[in-house]
């Protein structure tokens, strides 16, 4: 494909929601126990989103674990299609966003778009793509054929919008320049965002960047794995990595959660909804993760009210005094 194709202009543009859905947990049993099981309250979470608003669902290739690998898609496919024929609504504001992971094997723009092509017959249809890590850490050489095959799933109309995923400004402001001699806008920038992580924020500046070249700022992990939800204590840890990050993390973080608290008693909501809220107040979509539908409706909660600007700049005091904050990504780049 000639790199001076222009950019298809006969798709619906994307929307973007206040708040999206997050997937990992999806088909991971590793961190989040999943089982096929679950799988009947999982599309009852599906529709209740869609039902509030959230229409912007969170999942990437290699989301499921061992022989689950690609779950998370399969899932979100099918709940898509039944939610769909059960309606006669409009599919225009969906969107199945899903990251194409850069595999070690994964050399050529083909590659990507082989992944494209898989990802999008587990999903139906893919709305957002996005490269799920930048390489630029490690093997440079590696990502400029990735990113064509990225505008490649574009052009060929395999996806409706391309995004990218932990990359900070300095690389961001460079693959924009790639992505613009293409004449394809780069939609949306997701990086590990919540109040104990503000590092993408506060240290490399990706809001600003993203305000500047029109890129929406998504926010994954937004409630900290949990941590941010109050239920978690001494005595009280989660299992495996969790639980290790927690005995690393709450104790320096206590008059953060303290103040988080005391927001939500004034405010009458939960921990969790204030968290979320601190997000989208920050101009960034926080996509938190929901296994029930009561945790969906937990997550809802954090729509129609806004934290005031007093209320922002005590909560952002606090995280600022945390000593120890969430682990970045190791492949979030600079």
């Amino acid at each position: 494909m000639s790199s001076s194709t222009p950019a298809a202009t006969t798709r619906s543009p994307l929307i973007f929601p206040t708040m999206g859905c997050g997937t990992w947990a999806w088909g991971n049993r590793l961190l989040w126990n999943y089982d096929e099981g679950m799988d009947a309250e999982l599309q009852r979470v599906f529709d209740r989103c869609m039902a509030a608003g959230v229409t912007l669902f969170d999942t990437g290739d290699s989301y499921g674990t061992g022989k689950l690998s690609g779950r998370s898609e399969s899932l979100l496919g099918q709940f898509a299609r039944d939610y769909f024929a059960a309606r006669s609504v409009d599919r225009s504001h969906l969107c199945l966003a899903t990251k194409l992971a850069p595999f070690p094997w994964r050399l050529t723009r083909r590659s990507m778009v082989a992944a494209g092509a898989a990802s999008a017959q587990r999903l139906g249809a893919i709305d957002l793509v996005q490269l799920h890590w930048s390489t630029a850490n490690y093997f440079p050489w590696q990502e400029g054929a990735l990113l064509d095959g990225l505008m490649d799933l574009v052009e060929v109309g395999q996806a409706r919008g391309v995004g990218l995923s932990n990359f900070g400004a300095k690389r961001l402001r460079q693959v924009y320049r790639r992505f613009a001699d293409r004449g394809i806008a780069i939609a949306s920038l997701q990086v590990q965002y919540s109040l104990l992580s503000t590092y993408p924020v506060t240290e490399l500046g990706v809001k600003d960047v993203c305000d500047e070249l029109g890129i929406k700022l998504i926010a994954y992990s937004p409630l900290a794995l949990g941590l941010l939800t109050g239920k978690y204590n001494d005595g009280n840890y989660p299992d495996g990595l969790r639980g290790f990050l927690c005995r690393q993390i709450l104790p320096g973080a206590r008059p953060l959660l303290a103040c988080v608290e005391a927001i939500a008693r004034s405010r009458q909501k939960t921990m969790a909804q204030v968290a979320l809220n601190w997000c989208i107040a920050k101009g960034a979509i926080p996509i938190p993760g929901a296994k029930t539908v009561s945790q969906a409706e937990q997550n809802i909660g954090a729509l129609g009210w806004s934290l005031d600007a007093g209320e922002v700049a005590e909560l952002d005091r606090a995280a600022a005094r945390v000593p120890k904050t969430m682990v970045q990504n190791n492949f979030q780049t600079r």
